[in-house]
């Protein structure tokens, strides 16, 4: 059985924190902020919201322009690396807050790359035969988490959860390749210690910060986006010419434009939603891909590149051919 994407949805929260508002916060600028990651803003979760709260939204806006019910939900697949608890998994609430009572749920937690690991997942349970109707949630809240006295690591990330519906197909499959993969012996360069989606009861100290390595981080995140795209591509069959659109992860300016500049990729053909929202973790691509839609940067029979990195060390990468629902 083969499978595409038949609709996509987005949610950011409401409150916008700025590089100029982070001034008042830490000692830094917005010229610094800007020159170091290409970042100008990002949205803050809200204090009554959590992540599965964000999953929700998001994917109520994908199943809506799918124009499936929840009730014929099959599986509901959500990418995150701040759960609102430990156990059960995020996927839980989402799958019960969108009235879907016999889909199957989980939570998928690879890193940045954890939306695309979670996509592919989704197609091979349709390949199989074993299900037809899937959501793929990615959703984060990352900023319960930020030291926002570490001026490295505030800077970066966002909040934010994107979501796409992926559905049988008889005729043809929109993903033509897909590269996954992992070095475990970087899992110390970037982590977090504990849950952070919701807002908890305990005390909350630097044992449960985000930690990372940047120079380090950096250094992997450039090869790992531009060997995935190259393998990813080569396993389609294709060149590096025939894709129309890149949605890279949205992590930092100076990486993405260090990946695209080593695969020779113009400008124009590169997504970038990187200034508004900062680093969204997994939802950086699904967030990136809804925009990219609803922008119109795609159109049907396009080719079109996702690919991301992130802690594990780990990373990710697919092709699709868009193929808009009729």
């Amino acid at each position: 059985m083969h499978a595409r994407i038949t609709g996509c949805g987005k949610y950011l929260p409401q409150r916008v924190l700025t590089n100029s508002d982070i001034e008042k916060m830490v000692d830094t600028s917005d010229e610094w902020i800007v020159t170091r990651t290409g970042i100008r803003e990002r949205r803050i979760v809200g204090d009554d919201e959590a992540t599965s709260t964000m999953a929700v939204a998001a994917g109520r806006e994908a199943l809506e322009v799918a124009g499936l019910s929840p009730s014929l939900l099959d599986m509901v697949i959500l990418a995150t690396n701040s759960p609102d608890r430990i156990t059960p998994a995020s996927a839980a609430m989402v799958q019960h807050a969108l009235g879907a009572p016999k889909a199957a749920a989980f939570d998928a937690m690879s890193g940045c790359s954890g939306f695309i690991y979670a996509l592919v997942t989704a197609y091979q349970f349709i390949a199989t035969g074993a299900y037809k109707n899937i959501l793929v949630v990615a959703s984060e809240a990352l900023t319960r988490v930020v030291n926002w006295q570490d001026r490295s690591t505030c800077v970066l990330f966002g909040d934010g959860a994107g979501a796409v519906v992926v559905q049988a197909n008889e005729h043809a499959t929109d993903m033509l390749s897909f590269v996954l993969g992992n070095d475990g012996s970087g899992a110390d360069l970037l982590y977090v210690p504990g849950p952070c989606g919701k807002l908890s009861d305990t005390s909350r100290d630097g044992h449960y910060y985000l930690s990372m390595d940047g120079r380090e981080v950096f250094r992997f995140a450039v090869n790992a986006l531009a060997e995935a795209s190259r393998q990813v591509i080569g396993a389609a069959g294709l060149n590096i010419s025939d894709i129309g659109l890149f949605i890279p992860h949205q992590a930092n300016a100076r990486i993405t434009q260090a990946a695209i500049k080593s695969l020779d990729i113009p400008s124009e053909k590169v997504f970038i939603n990187l200034d508004r929202y900062g680093n969204l973790s997994a939802a950086s691509p699904a967030v990136a891909l809804c925009e990219a839609v609803e922008q119109r940067r795609l159109k049907e029979g396009d080719l079109v590149v996702l690919v991301a990195f992130g802690a594990g060390l780990s990373w990710a990468a697919v092709v699709l051919r868009w193929q808009p629902k009729a």
